[in-house]
């Protein structure tokens, strides 16, 4: 699988659900989300800017923006607070298996990032993104057509202790 064909099979929306254990916080939470995730033009004026702030240039381009909104049961303040976000990505494929990600807006902290990512034989997507406080590793993979997991563990900026440990799944949404 390539990087173009990873992002064509995601496009579409998703229902996720999602647990993850804080191991600092020592919390187990769960989330429900609603996930879109569509296809934009490389010529966009977002994914321009994105790239030039990035100093990367590139002519294999399948830029994509996910959008979510998310019920967490753990939410300290506001228990029925939604919590949404938006986020510009931009694959940069290196050859047919690995490559860089350019993220508007990271996951485990709120900055932009540049990612490395690998696609193994299976079909799997491994993300890696080092962060100021922490390193997040992310792992996507599809069951069928239209349900696919995801992984992800964040650990200290050392890479020491592991701060949180998440599965998802993701079920695609179809039209009736």
């Amino acid at each position: 699988m390539t990087i173009e064909q990873f992002v064509a099979q995601s496009i579409g929306e998703w229902k996720s659900m999602r647990s993850g254990h804080s191991l600092a916080f020592q919390i187990f939470e769960d989330v429900v989300s609603e996930i879109s995730i569509t296809p934009i033009k490389s010529n966009d004026p977002r994914v321009v800017e994105l790239l030039a702030k990035s100093g990367i240039s590139s002519e294999n381009l399948c830029p994509f923006f996910m959008k979510w909104e998310a019920d967490s049961d753990w939410e300290p303040e506001n228990p029925g607070e939604v919590s949404k976000g938006e986020c510009l990505l931009i694959p940069i494929p290196e050859n047919n298996s690995k490559g860089r990600l350019i993220r508007s807006i990271g996951y485990a902290e709120s900055e932009e990032a540049i990612s490395s990512y690998q696609l193994l034989e299976d079909g799997t997507f491994i993300l890696n993104t080092q962060y100021g406080q922490s390193i997040a590793e992310e792992r996507i993979w599809f069951v069928s057509e239209n349900v696919r997991c995801r992984s992800s563990i964040i650990r200290t900026s050392e890479g020491a202790g592991i701060l949180q440990a998440s599965f998802a799944s993701e079920v695609r949404r179809l039209a009736v």
